[in-house]
């Protein structure tokens, strides 16, 4: 594990392999540890950069102040790929990460050679989404529910409905023991998302993206999920969009192989 001081925050992150610097953002309750089913295919033809994003694992918060945000997040990355002196990187996220990537390359398309976004997290507003109203989603009532469990001391329980909510019944229940101690490390960082209120997605954030990009979703994801990535995915220029059949959000640990043959063949084509 390595460290980047950035905005005043020391960023950890794994570094592996070599070739065109590929950087991966996790999403809600994650770290750099959540790619590690990818990264030994990844690292045949890219420099791999895996980081944490402010008060995630390694970091253990205790939930208090006004530093964790999707703005916080967009500039740590923001900056992170600067002091990386790289050039151009690919950009990949999942889940809250795809937000955040998204962000990134609306902001700093400079920054970037392509840009993968794994079933980005967000909200669509009115200019995506017909039945737009205003309000949290039924699926953010749901995370403040899990996240009011965990700031009173009940860590497996709002784990448990925050996973089932995602997931389905039992979805916590199911987990191995290693992802549940990975859940378990960062769950504090859910009482910031629920004080986030980052911004929806409009029709003309997706329209701004001029970065290559590709959407990949997991054929049997229910929710709110799909229905934002056919959105953005609509109004990206030229944005190519792959299911993987089988799969639901965590697709990269569920189908590792098919998940980086995706993202290999997208990120060698001219």
């Amino acid at each position: 594990m390595q460290t980047l001081h950035v905005n005043g925050y020391d960023m950890a992150y794994l570094e592996v392999g070599r070739g065109l610097p590929l950087v991966c953002v996790h999403g809600s309750l994650c770290d750099f540890r959540i790619w590690s089913s990818v990264l030994g295919p990844l690292t045949t033809r890219h420099r791999v950069i895996a980081v944490s994003l402010r008060h995630f694992f390694p970091e253990h918060w205790d939930g208090v102040g006004d530093t964790y945000s999707i703005a916080q997040h967009v500039e740590d990355v923001i900056s992170f790929i600067r002091q990386l002196d790289a050039g151009p990187v690919d950009l990949m996220g999942h889940s809250r990460g795809g937000h955040v990537s998204f962000r990134v390359a609306q902001r700093r398309p400079d920054l970037l050679r392509k840009l993968i976004l794994a079933e980005p997290g967000g909200e669509l507003d009115g200019t995506l989404d017909p039945a737009f109203e205003p309000g949290p989603s039924p699926l953010a009532a749901r995370f403040a529910a899990s996240a009011e469990k965990i700031a009173a001391g009940d860590i497996d329980g709002g784990l448990a409905f925050f996973m089932d909510s995602l997931e389905g019944p039992g979805a916590w229940n199911r987990l191995p023991a290693t992802p549940k101690q990975l859940l378990r490390d960062n769950a504090m960082t859910l009482i910031g998302q629920v004080r986030d209120n980052r911004p929806p997605f409009s029709k003309a954030d997706a329209e701004a993206i001029r970065t290559p990009t590709l959407f990949i979703g997991g054929a049997r994801t229910k929710g709110a999920l799909p229905q934002v990535l056919r959105a953005l995915a609509a109004h990206v220029a030229d944005a190519k969009t792959v299911m993987i059949p089988g799969t639901t959000h965590p697709m990269f640990e569920q189908a590792p192989r098919k998940y980086c043959e995706i993202v290999l063949e997208f990120l060698a084509a001219g």
